[in-house]
């Protein structure tokens, strides 16, 4: 997403010390939308990678957690698939609660396996 932030800005003509505040308003939706996708995807995601971490080091990573994990990455991927090309809020929407939906239930598991490890919570 990255990669496409810095593509779309490249090919927008827009002098880069429009960007030095974040977003330009002088942007193209397109600029904008591939900029804020990027955004998120350092916000909520932040908790999934520290579910995985948790994992890792406690020794808790089992089957169902990585079912999980992969399941979580895919429908962020999806998500952002649908925000930066044909945009349908609906169709988002649905991805982004399936996501979260997800990442809570990783949460909890992760949580049922430390506890039943007899290791804080």
């Amino acid at each position: 997403m990255l990669l496409l932030v810095a593509l779309r800005r490249l090919r927008s003509g827009i002098h880069p010390r429009e960007y030095a505040l974040g977003d330009s308003a002088k942007a193209s939706p397109a600029v904008t939308l591939a900029n804020r996708n990027y955004m998120n995807l350092l916000e909520l995601p932040v908790l999934f990678y520290v579910a995985c971490l948790m994992a890792y080091v406690s020794g808790t990573a089992s089957g169902v957690l990585l079912a999980l994990a992969w399941t979580y990455v895919l429908l962020r991927v999806l998500h952002s698939l649908v925000h930066v090309s044909y945009n349908k809020v609906a169709h988002r929407f649905v991805v982004f609660v399936a996501s979260n939906l997800v990442l809570t239930l990783l949460w909890v598991c992760l949580g049922l396996q430390l506890a039943a490890q007899g290791k804080p919570v």
